[in-house]
C-alpha cells in the first residue's frame, strides 16, 4: 500500500473510532450526570430567575453546517436580544473577543456566574455530542461573526468537527484571545490523532478542576 492510501485508510480509522468513543463516552456521561439535569432544572424552576434549562445557541461546525449549542441556562431570558439591542454592549462584547467579563455582564445569572465558573453549564453539550454536532475533542464551536477571525484559514479551521474540549480551552481558555486562539486551534487540526485527543483531554480535565480561563 502506498503512502497516499495509508494516510488515508488511518484517518477514516481514526474517525471511525473517534465518533465510536463520542458516541460511548457521551451515553455514559448523560445517564452519570442525569441528576445534575434534575438539579439544575429544579434551581431554575424555583430561583430568581425562572426559564428554561437550557440556552441554545446557533454555532458553526464541521464544513459550514451551523447547529445549536446546548448549555445549562446560565443567563437571563432573551440575553441574545438584550446584546443585540445594546450596541455599546455589543461592541465592548466583539472587543473582548466574544465575551463579557461576569462582573460587567448584567444577563449572567446568580446560579449562572457558578455554572460558568465550574464549566457545569458545558454539560448538556453530551446532547451535542451524541447527535454527531459535536466531538468531544475538538476545536471550540464559534459563532458566524469569528469566522472572520480565520481569514483564509477558515476552511482548515471548519475542516474538523468542533469539540467540547480541545487545545484552547485546555492552554488557557478565555486567557487565550484572537488572533492567538485561531493558531491554537489550527494546532490541533495538524496534530490531531489518538494520543493527541487523549492528552488533550487529560490536559482539560485539569484546566476544568482548576477554573482556568472559565467565565
Amino acid at each position: 500500500m502506498n503512502e497516499k492510501g495509508t494516510i488515508k485508510q488511518q484517518s477514516m480509522m481514526y474517525l471511525f473510532w473517534k465518533r465510536f468513543f463520542d458516541i460511548l463516552l457521551s451515553v455514559i456521561a448523560l445517564i452519570c450526570f442525569s441528576p445534575v439535569f434534575l438539579i439544575i432544572f429544579v434551581m431554575n424552576r424555583f430561583g430568581d430567575n425562572k426559564g428554561p434549562l437550557f440556552y441554545k445557541q446557533e454555532r458553526i461546525g464541521w464544513h459550514g453546517k451551523p447547529f445549536k449549542i446546548y448549555k445549562f441556562r446560565s443567563m437571563i431570558v432573551n440575553a441574545d436580544t438584550i446584546l443585540e439591542n445594546d450596541p455599546e454592549m455589543y461592541a465592548k462584547y466583539v472587543a473582548n473577543n466574544y465575551k463579557l467579563e461576569p462582573e460587567e455582564d448584567p444577563r449572567i445569572t446568580h446560579l449562572g456566574r457558578w455554572l460558568r465558573k465550574s464549566s457545569v453549564d458545558e454539560i448538556p453539550q453530551f446532547i451535542n455530542i451524541l447527535a454527531g454536532d459535536m466531538s468531544i475533542i475538538g476545536p471550540r464551536p464559534i459563532v458566524k461573526a469569528e469566522l472572520a477571525e480565520y481569514g483564509n484559514r477558515v476552511d482548515k479551521f471548519l475542516s474538523v468537527k468542533p469539540g467540547a474540549m480541545g487545545l484552547w480551552q485546555s492552554s488557557g481558555r478565555s486567557n487565550i484571545p484572537y488572533p492567538e486562539r485561531c493558531d491554537v486551534e489550527l494546532e490541533y487540526v495538524d496534530k490531531a490523532s489518538f494520543t493527541f485527543d487523549a492528552a488533550i483531554m487529560f490536559k482539560n480535565i485539569i484546566s476544568i478542576f482548576k477554573s482556568e480561563g472559565a467565565y
